[in-house]
């Protein structure tokens, strides 16, 4: 009876450490990039929105490169967005009171996708908190609008371009 025990739980452990490998097997990332320019004319204290023009994705060459393809994707999360000033290249995060960005495409709602509340950094980068909805639709699209909605602490004496590095988790099944 110990035996079977044994064999019965060693199979079970098995089993469920498989599951997990084949899932690892059948995810990857896929990375997108978009810019968001802040306007010196934004107000402060107030939230202004930020419209950018369209990101195209490389989604059907990606899913390709992973042996899959849109229709056998089963969960698409972010996994990281994270922020990097590129112009003008000395200033820091120090203006920024907020930042919520929104995904959206022309077949689906705007969602949610990222956002920092009370920023406090004097860094040139910052790693915004990523919700955990479903993407699917979203990075299977051609295209997607990105919108993002910021909220100042001090003027800005220029316009500030922030390049956003987002990191989707893609899980599918092969072909």
């Amino acid at each position: 009876m110990k035996s079977k025990f044994i064999a019965l739980t060693l199979l079970l452990s098995f089993a469920f450490t498989s599951c997990d490998t084949v899932d690892d097997l059948l995810s990857f990332t896929i990375s997108n990039n978009a810019s968001i320019k802040i306007k010196s004319t934004s107000p402060i204290n107030l939230p202004s929105e930020i419209i950018t023009p369209e990101v195209t994705t490389n989604s059907s060459s990606e899913f390709e490169n992973n042996k899959t393809k849109a229709s056998l994707v089963k969960d698409v999360k972010i996994r990281s967005l994270k922020l990097l000033i590129s112009d003008p290249s000395d200033k820091t995060f120090t203006f920024l009171k907020s930042i919520h960005i929104y995904i959206s495409t022309t077949d689906s709602n705007e969602i949610e996708l990222a956002y920092q509340e009370n920023i406090n950094s004097s860094s040139n980068e910052i790693d915004l908190i990523c919700t955990d909805k479903r993407l699917d639709e979203y990075i299977k699209a051609d295209s997607y609008k990105i919108r993002t909605q910021v909220t100042l602490k001090e003027t800005l004496t220029k316009d500030v371009t922030v390049k956003a590095d987002m990191k989707f988790r893609v899980t599918a099944d092969p072909f």
